[in-house]
């Protein structure tokens, strides 16, 4: 049988397609799975990343065909965002027609890799119809109160006139132009994700044992609750004076209320609004003005290396000794943190403590280990004994936490609180290429909410993006709109929504009956059959470990209140899969380390791609991408299917009676049903797919040491569903010529082929193997040394024994001597 890979792959791909093979029945009496592997943004070529993240999903939607579920396994596009702007400036082409040629692009490479996807429920998060039922959802929430406008410091540059994100600031400067990049207080969006902060926090109990425990720690990292005292600290008198009465002082939270009595200095942000009016009343010199600014423009990560701060010549009043404490503004005190300004320990905190050390601020010990004294050469952080802490002397620092937060609520000067890590998410963008905001802002009426029936609002295509602000600020008529409410002219919001919220909820548009596609997002029946227990097989990178997968969750609580769903999470397991690097790093086009798939595909086959992928290391771990095993799996691919030509023709699995087989044959369909229990593990809680492949080229091997068709052809008919798969061009080529299609089913487990009616045990003398012997499972001991005697005889002789070793079910060995 001769290996014609191309002209294979390409049959069976339009058979599939002509079939129709991978749609789910409509059939909600069948047990489902929904398998979903996190969709890619069109960036118009897929890489081994991405090769490996659809192989595995892949892998898991035909493997639960075979078994007779009805599997779910759709495909989209997260097709807004800044790439498709930096496209269309660097190219001068549309945004839109960027994404939409490489969106046709990656579904030409899909089919090539013979990926199951579902054709019927493709989308992309640009199509206008899914912006319309997405702004139906943010009406529905800003109509709940969990969507609101507020001001908020964002990254901006002024020459690009535009929002920059976290990381398109390199250095404090914009990544495109180089200009110095400014904080500035602008009007955004954002989501009351907070509200749900402990629902998100405490259910992350019911995803374990289905999610990775590290990406649980990250959500509840970034989560971050945290209890603890919040209270006010007074401006003294001269202070007021000097800030002309507008403040009487601010609130600080702290997790450590036992260290209350070594405040040395408080710390602002150079956001906080006590700072701002400093500044814009000329309270501080120009000097002060400038550093301020500097620590302002800083990213987050940057203001948490060097500590860098001034002094505002202002002091608030202790609440219990009431000593006066200086005011200091500090790089590493964050507005998206609690209030934006902090007490300050540096005996006993290291933040804190590198601060004072700097400017050479007080360091006040308050806990000193246990029976020692206590040393300001470094902070202690650990539990300890109060001292200098009035009437708590003596008292463990953990037992003083809640007895001090007891004492400033008698006393009405302050309360306990928990806080969170975790802030509201901002989610409007000064950009194009996103899906609009449904907001229509009124002279007389405010912010009104678009009319439903006018809905979608859609992008206008007459644009030309230069880089420079958003377009559709500067569009004709675009934003020219009447009020939904009164009538009168209006304008349309010209911020477009962070793509992070089409992302968060595509697993459930997937759950739309192709039938009512443009009608509904989805369907409460395809909803309630699909979502149950959630999406089964959650399949992505470790990159996403938090702000999707938080974003998604959030979506689905959210939905779950508005009435939509009626439950709580929507991922029931959650694989992240290692990243594939070649040369030991991570495939960059800027290392020139990257390795194109359709190459791979166009020299080996896509069946060649897949098994590489599956077989050179567990999906969890890293990936090191070696042409040579690429070369192997190809050459192994090939054998698989040339030894097939040993199988007869049948359209059913032979019969065989195990016990009149001989040894060889025995043990080959012992390792072929060994490889089937192997796939069963791999799918269900292992996904070592390494170790099923292994597998079956031992079940291979062992096939070749016999020559019995019977075995040859079960083993056939196994060997192949199970690597179809992993290999499903070459089984569907395989099980047509031979079984007519008709194994790639379940197969069930044979007990038999796993009775040991004899064993082999190895014979040693004096420790070193030389023979072996054939014995009954229930040979006594007496029995197996007078066997061992027998076939060892020629090394026997001469000898006495002093010693007989029997290690049951293993070997024999004989210690004798001259």
């Amino acid at each position: 049988m001769e290996y014609n890979v191309k002209t294979m792959e390409k049959s069976w791909q339009e058979y599939w397609a002509k079939k129709r093979s991978f749609e789910p029945s409509e059939d909600f009496l069948k047990e489902k799975k929904y398998i979903l592997s996190m969709f890619p943004f069109p960036s118009g070529r897929l890489h081994m990343g991405h090769v490996r993240n659809y192989t595995l999903s892949d892998a898991f939607a035909r493997y639960y065909r075979q078994q007779g579920f009805n599997v779910l396994h759709p495909i989209g596009f997260d097709s807004f965002g800044m790439p498709a702007e930096n496209a269309a400036i660097k190219n001068g082409s549309h945004p839109k027609k960027w994404t939409y040629d490489n969106i046709d692009y990656m579904k030409g490479e899909f089919k090539s890799l013979g990926f199951s996807f579902s054709k019927e429920r493709e989308l992309a998060t640009s199509d206008e119809l899914y912006t319309k039922f997405e702004q139906g959802f943010i009406i529905d929430m800003y109509e709940k109160g969990l969507l609101y406008r507020k001001k908020g410091f964002l990254n901006w540059c002024p020459s690009c006139h535009t929002v920059l994100a976290n990381e398109q600031v390199i250095d404090g400067s914009c990544w495109r132009c180089d200009s110095d990049v400014v904080k500035k207080d602008m009007n955004q969006y954002y989501f009351k994700i907070t509200q749900y902060g402990d629902e998100l926090l405490s259910d992350l109990h019911k995803l374990e044992g289905g999610w990775p425990k590290q990406v649980l720690t990250m959500q509840e990292n970034w989560i971050g609750k945290s209890n603890g005292l919040e209270f006010k600290l007074s401006f003294d008198e001269k202070s007021q004076e000097r800030l002309d009465s507008k403040f009487e002082g601010f609130s600080v939270f702290t997790t450590r209320p036992d260290t209350i009595y070594g405040v040395s200095y408080a710390a602002l942000a150079p956001e906080h609004e006590i700072v701002s009016y400093m500044i814009e009343n000329s309270l501080l010199d120009s000097d002060t003005i400038h550093k301020i600014k500097e620590m302002k423009n800083a990213s987050s990560i940057d203001r948490q290396k060097e500590k860098s701060g001034v002094a505002l010549n202002l002091h608030v009043v202790h609440p219990l000794t009431k000593k006066h404490v200086p005011i200091w503004v500090a790089n590493f005190v964050l507005m998206d943190y609690g209030s934006g300004a902090v007490m300050a320990v540096p005996a006993h905190d290291e933040r804190d403590f590198d601060f004072a050390k700097k400017y050479d601020l007080p360091i006040r010990g308050v806990i000193k280990p246990f029976g020692e004294e206590f040393s300001a050469d470094k902070p202690f952080t650990d539990v300890g004994e109060l001292f200098d802490s009035e009437m708590f002397n003596g008292l463990n620092s953990k037992e003083a936490q809640a007895k001090i937060i007891e004492h400033f609520e008698d006393k009405k000067i302050g309360k306990k609180t928990t806080n969170f890590k975790l802030k509201d998410w901002g989610v409007s963008r000064q950009r194009y290429w996103g899906a609009p905001i449904p907001f229509v802002h009124c002279h007389d009426c405010g912010i009104v909410m678009e009319k439903k029936e006018n809905l979608p609002i859609a992008l206008p295509e007459d644009i030309v993006i230069t880089g420079e602000g958003n377009p559709l600020d500067h569009h004709p008529s675009w934003k020219h709109c009447k009020c939904p409410k009164c009538g009168i002219d209006a304008l349309r919001e010209t911020d477009t929504m962070d793509t992070f919220v089409e992302s968060s909820w595509y697993f459930l548009r997937f759950c739309a009956s192709p039938k009512n596609w443009e009608k509904e997002a989805f369907s409460k029946e395809q909803i309630k059959y699909w979502m149950h227990q959630g999406v089964d097989h959650y399949i992505g990178g470790i990159e996403h470990a938090i702000l999707h997968l938080l974003y998604a969750r959030f979506f689905t609580k959210v939905f779950r209140d508005l009435g939509y769903l009626e439950f709580d999470e929507p991922f029931g397991r959650l694989l992240t899969q290692g990243m594939v690097l070649k040369d030991g790093a991570k495939m960059s086009k800027s290392k020139g380390n990257t390795v194109d798939p359709d190459a791979i595909i166009e020299k080996y086959g896509a069946d060649t791609a897949r098994l590489f992928i599956l077989f050179a290391a567990p999906p969890t771990q890293e990936l090191e991408w070696n042409d040579n095993a690429v070369e192997g799996a190809y050459k192994f691919i090939k054998r698989f299917y040339e030894r097939s030509a040993n199988a007869y023709k049948t359209d059913k699995i032979p019969f065989i009676e195990h016990a009149k087989l001989n040894k060889e044959e025995k043990f080959a369909r012992k390792k072929v049903y060994e490889a089937l229990v192997r796939a069963e593990d791999v799918y269900t809680e292992k996904y070592t797919f390494n170790t099923m492949i292994a597998g079956v080229m031992e079940a291979m091997n062992a096939l070749n040491l016999q020559s019995n068709s019977d075995v040859w052809s079960e083993g056939y008919w196994i060997l192949t569903s199970i690597m179809e798969p992993v290999i499903p061009h070459t089984c569907w080529e395989i099980s047509s010529q031979k079984f007519s299609l008709a194994n790639l089913v379940q197969q069930k487990v044979i007990d038999e082929v796993f009775v040991e009616n004899t064993l082999i045990l190895g014979v040693s003398i004096n420790g070193k193997a030389r023979v072996e012997i054939e014995v009954a499972p229930d040979a006594s001991n007496d029995v197996i040394i007078a066997m061992a005697k027998e076939s060892a005889s020629r090394w026997l002789e001469g000898k006495i024994i002093i010693k007989e070793i029997v290690v049951p079910k293993k070997l024999v060995n004989l210690v004798v001597k001259d």
